[in-house]
């Protein structure tokens, strides 16, 4: 008797790559500066070993929803919007369009990708397809987990970092009807747009049109720029503003 799913499954890990998409986290990891201290509290034994009740090891996990490579629900920035229950299981999975802009962030450090970047990536790949989620690769990820590098740190305390323009945005969303967005900084919103706008407009943006967005990926630079598929994965905690993620792509072998 065949099962298709169980065919399917083999043909999944015998024939394409599995790959990591989430940071590795513990209590030494970056969480934005607002955050108050004491707020990570990772692995923390409650129950230990040798304890008469029953012999296991039991801990505790303490950080806030926006911790890590995490996904952020509308009511993250919008007030009495979507949380994480207004979310399903549907919501785990995408085709996955990963834009490749590291070239014009090594000559600018502030670079937001623009809609004729994301048009370019099209007229090589083929339109981005309903429902994809478009990631934004500029290897930002390989500053983690030094926070003032994740932060572009300079001399006069700013912070300069890669990342998205609204019209890159709403091309995406309003043009191609993509379901999410991600990108490897801590931010939507590339530095100087958001100094621009004086808010995480971008950021703003994407929430408030009840899209999805996942910030802090990593190894984007081993995902087939187009033809994959990622899984999202997040605890079902009741009305959480964002959660860590357990990011996964499955891609062609290059």
């Amino acid at each position: 008797m065949a099962y298709r799913l169980w065919e399917l499954a083999e043909e999944l890990k015998n024939n394409y790559e599995w790959v990591e998409l989430s940071h590795e986290m513990d209590n030494d990891s970056p969480v934005w500066a607002g955050i108050p201290e004491g707020s990570v509290e990772v692995a923390k034994t409650v129950f230990d070993w040798g304890n008469p009740m029953l012999e296991c090891l039991i801990q505790t996990f303490k950080f806030p929803g926006q911790f890590g490579t995490h996904i952020d629900f509308p009511g993250h920035f919008i007030k009495d919007r979507e949380l994480s229950e207004s979310y399903s299981t549907e919501s785990m999975m995408y085709p996955l369009c990963v834009i490749d802009i590291t070239d014009k962030v090594a000559e600018d450090v502030h670079y937001a990708v623009t809609k004729a970047d994301i048009q370019a990536y099209e007229e090589k790949y083929g339109p981005i397809p309903d429902g994809a989620f478009v990631a934004l690769r500029t290897d930002w990820a390989k500053n983690w987990p030094d926070m003032d590098k994740l932060s572009g740190i300079a001399e006069d305390g700013s912070e300069n970092f890669p990342g998205w323009s609204l019209e890159a945005l709403k091309y995406i969303y309003e043009e191609r009807n993509a379901a999410a967005n991600g990108h490897e900084a801590l931010d939507t919103d590339a530095s100087a747009e958001a100094a621009k706008a004086g808010d995480l407009a971008c950021e703003r943006y994407v929430l408030d049109s009840g899209k999805l967005q996942v910030e802090v990926l990593d190894h984007l630079d081993k995902v087939a720029p187009a033809g994959a598929v990622i899984f999202v994965m997040w605890p079902r905690i009741k009305g959480a503003t964002g959660l860590p993620v357990r990011a996964v792509a499955v891609t062609p072998k290059q």
